[in-house]
């Protein structure tokens, strides 16, 4: 079996993919809590529709499934036209979830990496392109443990935190973003209380994140999304922690639809919002949010009949702006506003290859940091 390389890291606990001789193993999602099943994707047309029926979620885990479909049409293709099979494969992978950023980083590079073996024979291409796929796992990884490393700093030493969707190893290589930050405060020895909001009509929160971090002995309770205004009002929770989807250079944030309402919420009465996120979910052309394109979905995912004639929208993301957001913690460093400054710096430094680890308004841009 072709499992990931993670040096130093100890192995996650939970993986919800992984690369093998027959294909490419899913955990189907659609069967958690209940049964952890697992999916074996030969093709790309196959990881096309993992991917478009929910069976991996997640914009991390997204981008990455996408990348290792890629390496299967190479590896299924005509010794001939191997390049051709790449191309199809990332066009089709690219149409099935519009919105999440990760995506796009991962195919690009794909294709990227497809484009500059041509000469090379299919199986010497397969092989590039698959240790290619399980570089992008790892870098997953790494991006991840490390936004976590840093977040796991701004929590207090005993923090009650409300999340929202799923944002943990599920959601990911293997570690988890917003869930990460969690893990590593535990790790530096904090207590931490997780309330999870239901997060509809997929119940990510209540069926995937709630499961994830009680099977790690995390206190957690889920709450009705609705339920979440009370929740904060009674001052229950002492921030809002948040993964995301989409990050914009302004610092506007498309995540899972009710994100919205909670950086609202955690405004409203002076709490903390914060957004997690690997770099690969920043996307610098997007000079906006309001510029992104927002997934919609069936009535039929709704979970329950409609009365004759009744029709339904389901949004699958919402769009928080930038001065509702706290702060975005990134494997590059912590951006705090404003965020087309912060963004902006932190950008640059990864261009240098400069370990930065602080980007903020104080610092003129310049950010405090180093290697």
């Amino acid at each position: 079996m072709n499992r990931v390389d993670f040096g130093d890291y100890p192995l996650p606990s939970l993986r919800p993919l992984e690369l093998s001789a027959e294909g490419l193993r899913v955990l189907d999602q659609r069967r958690l809590p209940g049964e952890e099943a697992w999916l074996l994707l030969r093709t790309p047309e196959e990881v096309a529709g993992a991917i478009k029926e929910m069976a991996v979620r997640g914009a991390p885990a997204i981008g990455l499934a996408a990348a290792y479909g890629i390496f299967l049409a190479v590896r299924e293709a005509e010794e001939g036209d191997w390049l051709s099979a790449a191309e199809r494969a990332a066009e089709m992978l690219l149409a099935t979830r519009p919105t999440a950023a990760n995506l796009r980083w991962a195919v690009e590079r794909m294709y990227a990496c497809a484009r500059s073996l041509q000469g090379l024979s299919r199986e010497e291409a397969a092989e590039a392109l698959r240790e290619k796929a399980l570089l992008l796992h790892r870098e997953d990884e790494e991006m991840n443990r490390r936004l976590s490393r840093l977040g796991a700093d701004l929590l207090p030493p005993r923090a009650r935190v409300l999340t929202h969707c799923n944002a943990g190893a599920l959601a990911t290589g293997g570690y988890g973003t917003a869930l990460g930050i969690l893990r590593a405060a535990r790790e530096q020895g904090k207590e931490v209380e997780v309330f999870v909001g239901e997060t509809r009509p997929w119940l990510q929160g209540a069926r995937l994140t709630a499961w994830e971090l009680s099977r790690e002995g995390f206190p957690v309770t889920v709450i009705t999304d609705a339920a979440a205004g009370i929740l904060l009002q009674r001052r229950m929770v002492d921030l809002v922690l948040v993964g995301a989807d989409r990050i914009a250079a302004s610092g506007d944030v498309v995540n899972k639809v009710g994100t919205y309402p909670l950086a609202v919420l955690a405004s409203r009465h002076g709490l903390p919002f914060y957004v997690a996120a690997p770099w690969s979910t920043v996307d610098t052309e997007l000079l906006s949010g309001g510029e992104a394109s927002i997934e919609e979905r069936g009535k039929e995912e709704l979970g329950y009949s409609l009365p004759p004639g009744v029709s339904a929208w389901n949004p699958v993301f919402d769009l928080t702006p930038a001065e509702l957001v706290t702060a975005i913690i990134t494997d590059r460093g912590v951006a705090f506003p404003p965020f087309a400054t912060s963004l902006r710096f932190l950008t640059r430094a990864g261009e240098r290859g400069r370990d930065t680890f602080l980007a903020s308004a104080s610092t003129g841009g310049e950010g405090r940091g180093g290697t």
